[in-house]
Order: structure tokens, then sequence, then C-alpha cells
């Protein structure tokens, strides 16, 4: 199966928009924000021939989401245990909104307070003291 660029690319404008993020290449590409993942792209994995996005995920967003759309949403392995959540992308409809929500959410739950601060807020944040 050859690897998605459009959709590795898209994932990659998306974590690299976020502030002070990075982008590290190796099997799979890790987006970090001061040293803390808060995204995965993984090709492949295991021999599982899917494109995917991993995340952090707030508490029982995983098991919700799952639960909802077992052919999008996936328990990842490794991180699966701790609350992250795997998204496919080589589905044919992808929700690019969506996927930018779970990106930004992901970095919101890792990232210090200064740096999210300084992308917009969502919709159902609370304002500001």
């Amino acid at each position: 199966m050859q690897p998605d660029t459009s959709a590795r690319a898209r994932i990659e404008r998306l974590c690299l928009a976020l502030p002070e993020a990075t982008g590290e290449d190796g099997q799979h590409v890790g987006y970090k924000v001061r040293g803390r993942t808060f995204a995965w792209l993984t090709e492949d994995h295991h021999g599982d021939g899917r494109l995917s996005v991993t995340c952090k995920a707030p508490p029982g967003a995983q098991q919700a989401l799952v639960a909802a759309d077992p052919e999008r949403w996936f328990v990842p392995p490794y991180l699966g245990p701790r609350g992250w959540l795997g998204l496919h992308l080589d589905t044919p409809e992808v929700d690019w909104a969506e996927v930018a929500e779970l990106v930004t959410d992901s970095y919101r739950l890792v990232a210090p307070r200064r740096l999210t601060a300084e992308i917009l807020p969502r919709t159902d944040d609370p304002p500001a003291p």
C-alpha cells in the first residue's frame, strides 16, 4: 500500500501550526511540544497496512468514540491503555475538521498553558477570567 502523502502532509501542517510544535521522523512521525509527544502519524504499524494518527485524549473519549465507530477509531497498541486514541486516515471520507480538533485537543493536554493560550479557543472553552 502506498502511503497517502496528502494525508501525511495535512497532518504535518496541522501539527506544526501549533506553537513550538516539532516533528521527529523515524519509523513513525512523532509530533511534540517541549519534548512531550501529542501526536503520532503511523504507517503500516506492525504490518496493519493502515495510515493513522494517534493522539492523547481526555478521559472517556477513547471508549466513547471507539464504541460509536470502530471502523474509524481504535485503541492504539502501547498507548491505548494510557487513554490515547487512534483515527484511521485511509478511509474514503476523512473529516479534516475532526482531525484538527483531535490534534489540537491532544496538544492542549500536553502543552504548557502559556502555549495553549496562543491557539484559538474552542467554542466550548470557558471564557478567560
